[in-house]
């Protein structure tokens, strides 16, 4: 493939609407998109900064572009859908699916049959579907064979064969379940009625079917035939059961695809249904994985005409919970209240459901998506406003009231985030009161952040019961802070979890995995904290026994605990290794001091 400089090529990309192609160093296309204005949206990869770390990653790569200008906005979104089925470039949204999906197939021949199949074959016959489930298929042919009993043979039932008696009844026809027009008891023109009334069943339309009985069984009441006025009633009543099941909304709503998205950090999963005289003859759940950080609008739209191709609909309107631009051809409507609303809420129902189910088989396959879960069970667990992406805990240590210290351990999407974790040595209390430590360092670190324009986390965890977590909510009232984040406490003995104001604490379940995160941040404080202590207790001591030695001040002891890092191996260093820190003189007379120091 021959090349130009990519700055050449950007400048002389048309205004016009298309779809532009990106090619890596080997030729690979690794890229397919679509624009409205090709130079405008080309030019903007190479002139924004990306906060995607895959979308650095596809600029960085890019060594060569190729396009292609069509006519409108639709046609390029299109073209776009067909190249990347087609191509399948590694930073393009894949919408797979491996399914053979049924079919219902009236035959092309005289006297058809009606059969599911998942093949389609070029020979005249008509096809309805494809159908998302085999069961739905089966349900439909049931109700039609016990509307219109047909044949299931495959004869060739040409008028001339009929006419010479080629053939004679089976089984089929002396249990009712078929008309044998192999014999001639039905004509093809009565027998392609009833085709006909099932073509607009499978379609949805109950409405002649259902007046065909009625008027039927009129007939037989009022000729005194009560026994075949009785099957046709129940014939009647097996179809109006089906309808009324089959129908969500109004009958006048026919021919209408509906739409809706739910989508998280990483997934996007749009329902599709789609309506015929009020029922719904097909709904259908596609997964997406998004690969660079693509919009609701963008998957929404790129979904829309893959599904609608996939199942080959030709619905001239769609009901979507946003504006998508479909082009002019298809109109879109955003339902606000009543049965069209009533269905973009239903689909948006099976959306989440079907996300619901995702996380349950996921949880070990893919890491991401578990993490995802879990903030989410988390927001429900502990009744928050939104998902604790980013959790911190706070834990005070002291030994009998001496070197009292705090600690701070972050949580970031329920892992901890050690970069950020910080130690308090308490500035501002005397003796071992934990309460009036908790309220000094709530305020420190929330001040600081403040200050600093720093990100507040979702969720403060304070290790302690009512006490301390009332201590830390009067930092947050100081700094006007309270209600901006949550604030539980947990209690070690019970595990109870306090809330502000709540006098009943909340008793997770202990297989709960909120509660196992809780824990886990507890437990990382508490060892934090405890680190920080038994350290500060550790460099008090050595400290404290230079201090009694003339002649060692704030600098030497600095060296001395730089090089030998405890006073117990600073009195075991030989006289050279003294020397070598602090020079002969020094270094002879703090050797002899500690050696001969009662």
């Amino acid at each position: 493939m021959e090349q130009t400089d990519l700055s050449v090529q950007l400048k002389t990309l048309p205004n016009n609407p298309g779809v532009y192609q990106y090619y890596d160093a080997k030729g690979n296309i690794i890229y397919v998109g679509k624009a409205k204005n090709l130079k405008k949206r080309v030019n903007s990869y190479f002139t924004k900064t990306h906060d995607n770390h895959r979308t650095r990653l596809l600029v960085r790569n890019i060594v060569n572009i190729e396009h292609i200008v069509v006519e409108s906005e639709m046609d390029a979104l299109l073209l776009e859908n067909n190249l990347i089925k087609k191509h399948k470039p590694r930073y393009n949204v894949l919408l797979k699916d491996d399914k053979t999906y049924p079919w219902i197939c009236i035959k092309k021949e005289r006297f058809p049959r009606i059969f599911a199949t998942r093949k389609i074959i070029k020979d005249g016959s008509e096809y309805y579907g494809p159908y998302t489930s085999m069961k739905t298929v089966r349900t439909l042919l049931d109700l039609i064979k016990g509307l219109y009993p047909l044949r299931t043979c495959n004869y060739d039932l040409s008028a001339e064969k009929i006419a010479a008696e080629k053939y004679k009844v089976c089984l089929e026809y002396h249990l009712g379940n078929c008309l044998a027009p192999c014999v001639d008891k039905i004509s093809a023109e009565q027998y392609d009625e009833n085709i006909k009334a099932i073509r607009a069943i499978i379609k949805g339309n109950f409405k002649d079917s259902l007046q065909q009985f009625k008027r039927q069984m009129q007939q037989h009441a009022e000729n005194m035939a009560f026994e075949e006025a009785q099957k046709i009633k129940e014939k009647l009543d097996v179809l109006q059961n089906y309808q009324a099941k089959s129908t969500i909304v109004n009958p006048k709503i026919s021919n209408v695809d509906v739409f809706s998205i739910i989508t998280d950090e990483a997934y996007g999963y749009v329902n599709f249904l789609q309506l015929s005289y009020g029922s719904i003859i097909r709904s259908h759940t596609i997964e997406i994985k998004k690969k660079l950080a693509e919009t609701p609008e963008e998957l929404l739209q790129l979904a829309i005409v893959e599904i609608r191709q996939r199942f080959h609909s030709q619905s001239p309107e769609v009901y979507l919970p946003f504006a998508v631009d479909l082009g002019d051809k298809i109109k879109v409507t955003i339902p606000q209240l009543g049965d069209k609303k009533h269905l973009v809420d239903l689909s948006e129902r099976n959306a989440k459901y079907f996300r619901m189910e995702r996380f349950k088989q996921m949880q070990i396959v893919d890491p991401d998506r578990h993490t995802n879960r879990l903030m989410a069970q988390m927001k429900a667990d502990l009744r928050l406003q939104e998902e604790p992406r980013h959790i911190e805990c706070f834990d005070n240590s002291n030994l009998q009231g001496s070197n009292p210290v705090a600690a701070c351990v972050v949580f970031r999407d329920g892992k901890p985030y050690k970069k950020d974790y910080r130690h308090y040595n308490i500035k501002t209390v005397v003796g071992p009161d934990d309460f009036a430590s908790m309220e000094e360092v709530v305020f420190r670190r929330y001040k600081r952040l403040q200050e600093e324009g720093q990100s507040l986390p979702q969720l403060i965890i304070i290790d302690g019961g009512k006490g301390q977590l009332s201590s830390a909510l009067k930092s947050l009232d100081r700094l006007e802070l309270r209600g901006k984040i949550a604030i539980v406490g947990i209690a070690k003995r019970l595990e109870e979890i306090y809330f502000p104001q709540d006098p009943i604490p909340l008793y997770l379940d202990k297989k709960s995995e909120s509660l196992k995160v809780i824990q886990y941040l507890r437990n990382e404080a508490h060892r934090f904290g405890i680190t920080f202590h038994r350290n500060k207790r550790s460099k008090g001591a050595i400290r404290s026994g230079l201090d009694a030695i003339p002649g060692v001040g704030p600098k030497t002891k600095e060296n001395l605990l730089k090089k030998f890092k405890s006073f117990k191996r600073i009195k075991e260093a030989k006289v050279e290794d003294l020397i070598a820190v602090l020079g002969e003189k020094k270094g002879k007379q703090l050797h002899q001091h500690l050696h001969t120091k009662t």
